[in-house]
């Protein structure tokens, strides 16, 4: 009993706590956007906006669309109960499930937000990796909603670097921020699973383009 009492007040406190950092850790630093005229001509289509990126990005989002919240998809696990409650303190969206733990009915809910006006931000190479090999998921939700897929990098000239698969970064305070946008991609809306290969292997190849395009600027091949 003490346990479950001690882990809903931690799921109350925790997540509202760290939601406070995040927003002063973030106002540090400075965002600069580059071929902002992709994102403009994705928004303007009036259609859902799929934004994807690689997974190491992930941290970057709160920066980058801190005054723009989109629908983020959430591990339906116990741990990404955090995530989800910092993620809703942030005035993001959030969607519960993966590609291991309910992830049909994560994508049904994701379409139906999407449906109903709002854009969303998946990792192309999902929760699991490998890192910078593009999965179809953000293909497939497009192609549900008769979105488009904006494909999208960042990079920053201080950060951490976490010893994980993606090895994930943090920008560090007071850092800058730059971020590159590509083309919008669209997909049929009949397009199944198996129909997707082409649209998949075009999102990795334009995703590793601009990751080589965005880190360059700091001097790096990788981050």
């Amino acid at each position: 009993m003490k346990n479950k009492l001690g882990r809903r007040l931690n799921l109350v406190l925790l997540p509202l706590l760290v939601a406070v950092v995040v927003r002063l850790w973030y106002a540090t630093c400075k965002v600069r956007r580059h071929n902002t005229n992709w994102c403009e001509e994705a928004e303007r289509s009036g259609s859902p906006v799929v934004r994807t990126c690689w997974h190491y990005c992930v941290l970057g989002i709160f920066a980058v669309y801190r005054r723009n919240p989109l629908v983020i998809m959430v591990s339906g696990s116990k741990d990404g109960e955090y995530l989800a409650k910092l993620l809703e303190k942030l005035n993001f969206s959030v969607v519960r499930g993966s590609s291991n733990r309910n992830g049909a009915l994560a994508a049904k809910q994701l379409i139906r937000e999407l449906r109903n006006g709002k854009n969303c931000g998946l990792v192309a190479d999902g929760s699991q990796g490998p890192a910078k090999v593009a999965q179809s998921g953000p293909l497939l939700i497009a192609g549900k909603t008769g979105g488009v897929v904006l494909p999208m990098a960042y990079s920053a000239n201080r950060y951490f670097t976490f010893n994980t698969w993606d090895r994930l970064i943090l920008p560090k305070p007071f850092s800058t921020i730059d971020v590159y946008y590509g083309k919008p991609m669209t997909v049929p809306a009949e397009a199944k699973a198996n129909d997707l290969e082409e649209y998949r292997d075009d999102l990795e190849k334009r995703l590793n383009t601009l990751y080589d395009s965005v880190w360059s600027l700091q001097g790096k091949s990788s981050h």
